[in-house]
Order: structure tokens, then sequence, then C-alpha cells
């Protein structure tokens, strides 16, 4: 199937300059692309995955990508309708810019005919003065297209800086850059990216008469159009240090059944037909969840390696009595806790009864004791008849946890320390 086609069916398409002249661009031969992330944070986030998954079936196609990370436009950031951001130090740009760098690079090839190439828009907006930049850049820019843009419109009576005001120029310049040194002639990216895409496309048509390529992918939202990509805690990271491998799979493996089919045709490599039996399966048997298993050891892979997927399935299953809590590593094992919600102790002798109240598994002692007594108590997946028994060290995995269960589906944990 052809890439265009494929993409029609996953709907990864939203908007486009054409995708006939964009067809016919690809069919004629080797074809060089470019998407940008901006480092206006230390880490990418699942939001950012569609534009990096994106370039991953581009490149698998035949084209050959240019990943962008903005060490100049990342100082500046693209205007937003909350306000003015705050500039961050270049420094800091710099540090983040090679982080970013770093996340990016599982997802894509750096060998091969269309081997990925790194590039970075201060090279080139490093060298421009203040007159270059006004001459060639700024003089091929209506400001009336400019102030028509939503969110310059917007934030016009609260106050705009020049600065945010100039974020468009930046971005088309660096289309036209990577134009000239690359011969890249296909740019993407997010939807709220299409009016500083389509600008890069006319620039570079009004400074060298060249025609070249753009498409936008959709905006990904919840079914009840909540944001995509938050939770409780916020943000879900690309950096392990900042979301854990744990949570990473735990976010897909709560997908909501009617998110997880699309989710899959965005985010997923498999086929379609492999797509259409995990949406049998959703309809047919839900409590299953067969395709958010399916979603979330693909794209946890992907992301965190075959063996850190191993090990979060694996606590995934033991911390409801399926598999073996002490073969997880310690890592693994605090990361799914304080997922699930874990309570530190600092008292010498606790007892199950007061492990249950602190983790939150019940509300009182004496709820605590009634589930013993039912036998509906569990201290790392051995069931607990006296409630007051206390914890022994010996008891606890690597010598401070305590997984605290009542029931089948209700786990959170204890960390004793001291």
């Amino acid at each position: 199937m052809h890439i265009l086609d494929d993409f029609a069916w996953r709907g990864l398409i939203q908007d486009s300059t054409g995708t006939d002249s964009l067809r016919e661009s690809i069919d004629a031969g080797r074809m060089t692309f470019y998407v940008g992330f901006d480092p206006t944070a230390v880490s990418l986030h699942v939001g950012h995955l569609m534009q990096v998954l994106t370039a991953r079936r581009l490149q698998l196609a035949g084209l050959r990508p240019l990943l962008l990370v903005g060490g100049a436009t990342g100082q500046i950031g693209d205007p937003k309708e909350a306000g003015e951001r705050s500039l961050n130090p270049p420094e800091v740009v710099a540090g983040w810019v090679e982080k970013i760098r770093a996340q990016v690079s599982p997802f894509v090839t750096y060998d091969g005919d269309n081997a990925a190439v790194p590039v970075n828009n201060l090279d080139w907006t490093s060298e421009l003065s203040v007159v270059d930049f006004l001459r060639d850049v700024g003089k091929h820019f209506p400001i009336s297209k400019m102030l028509a843009r939503d969110v310059v419109k917007s934030r016009l009576d609260a106050g705009i800086s020049f600065t945010e005001f100039s974020y468009q120029l930046l971005q088309s310049h660096d289309y036209f850059e990577l134009n000239r040194r690359h011969g890249c002639t296909l740019q993407f990216g997010g939807s709220d990216q299409w009016g500083n895409i389509t600008a890069g496309v006319d620039y570079i048509r009004r400074r060298t008469g060249e025609h070249v390529h753009a498409f936008v992918t959709p905006l990904v939202t919840k079914a009840d159009g909540t944001k995509f990509g938050k939770t409780e805690g916020g943000a879900v990271w690309l950096d392990p240090e900042l979301t854990s491998p744990y949570a990473f799979y735990q976010f897909w493996l709560n997908s909501g059944d009617s998110d997880v089919v699309r989710y899959l045709k965005y985010f997923s490599f498999k086929s379609h037909e492999e797509i259409a039996e995990l949406e049998t399966a959703t309809a047919e048997k839900p409590a299953a969840r067969l395709a958010q298993k399916a979603l979330a050891e693909e794209l946890t892979t992907l992301l965190h390696g075959e063996e850190e997927t191993r090990n979060v399935v694996a606590a995934s299953q033991a911390l409801f009595g399926r598999g073996e809590l002490a073969e997880l590593p310690e890592a693994t094992l605090r990361a799914a806790l304080v997922e699930a919600g874990l309570a530190e102790i600092h008292k010498p002798g606790v007892t199950v009864a007061e492990a249950m109240k602190e983790a939150g598994v019940v509300a009182s002692l004496g709820e605590a004791r009634r589930a013993a007594k039912e036998g509906g108590a569990y201290l790392n997946n051995v069931r607990v008849s006296d409630s007051e028994a206390v914890i022994d060290p010996s008891d606890l995995l690597h010598g401070k946890y305590g997984v605290i269960r009542r029931g089948k589906k209700t786990v959170a944990g204890v960390e004793v320390v001291g």
C-alpha cells in the first residue's frame, strides 16, 4: 500500500498542500522531509509521539528524515494564547536540545540510503545579522497574513511581543535552509502548526519559485474531548526519569474502549488487519483489554526496549497476584507502587492493619480487621488472616516494600523507612 493511502486509512493527514502532487513527488524517487521539535522543556511528552512516529513511517516508506531540534526557535517560543512565554537561558535550551535529540533517536535509523539526519536551526540562525534577517527574510512576509493568525489575533489586545510575533519567520526560514542545504521538499507537524508551516511553503515559493509540500496531523484528543497525554500527575513524558516505563505503559493500558482503536491507527505499526482484529476483540470482549495491552506493549518497547517492557508487564500482573513480586527489579517495583499509591511508614513494628490504613486500601483499622477476617487482606500476594500481625522486615520486598491488596482489585504499597 502507498504510504499516503496508509496515512488516509489511519487518519494522519488533517490538512495538506495537496496529496496528489505529494504522491507524484514521492513516486518520483528519493525525497527528504523534516519535522521540528522545540526544546521548551527538558523532555518531549506523549503528545509529540504523533510526529515522531509519523517520521518513522515516512522513513520506513523510503523517505529521508531530517529531525530538527530548535536550538534557536526554542529560545523564542511559538506564541500561545495563554500569554507571553518566559524565555529560558540559552545554556538551558542547549542542554534540552541534546536530551530531546537523544529521545527521538530510537524511533528512526541513522544507517542506510535514507539515513536520518539530526539538525539544529541554531546552526544557520546564529549566522544571521539583524539587517540580513530583515532584508532577506522579513521582506517576504506580508504583515496582513501574519496578523490573521488566530493566536496572534487573540493576543493583540493583551499584547504580543515582536519576539513571539517573529517566530513564524524563523520557522519558515528553517524550511528554506533545509531545502537549500539538504534538498528538503516536505515539512509536516501538528495541526496547530498549519499557519507556520504554510508560511514556510509560501516563503520558499516567493524566494526561489520552487513548489514544496506540507501536511499536518490532527490534534489527538480523548473521546470526551479532554486533553490527550495528561494524567493526575501531569504530562506523560518520554524521559524515564520524569515518567517511569511502568507509568508510560499504564497510560496506554488505561486507554478507553472508545479511544483505543483510533490510538492504534495513530501510534501502532500493526497492519490494518491486525488492528481490525483488535477492534473486533474490543467490541466483543472489552474486559480482556486486548487492544490496550497490545498498544501499551508495542509503544513501551519502542521507547524503552524489550527488557523494560517485560519488567513492567510482569509488575502489572504481579501486583494483582498473577506473578512473582520477588522477581521484580526494585526500580520497576517502586515505579509500579508509586503509580498505585505508595505511602511511607516511619514506625517500627507496624501491623498489617496499620499498613492497610496507611496505604489507603481501607479507611480505618476496623475495616482492615474485617477485610482480614473475611479473607480479603494480602501482603505481597500472601493472604493475611491476622490483621494485628506485625510485619517482619524479612516479609518486605527489597527489605522495605510491601504490596498491600484488599480483595482482587484494590492495590497500593507501603515503604517502611528506618
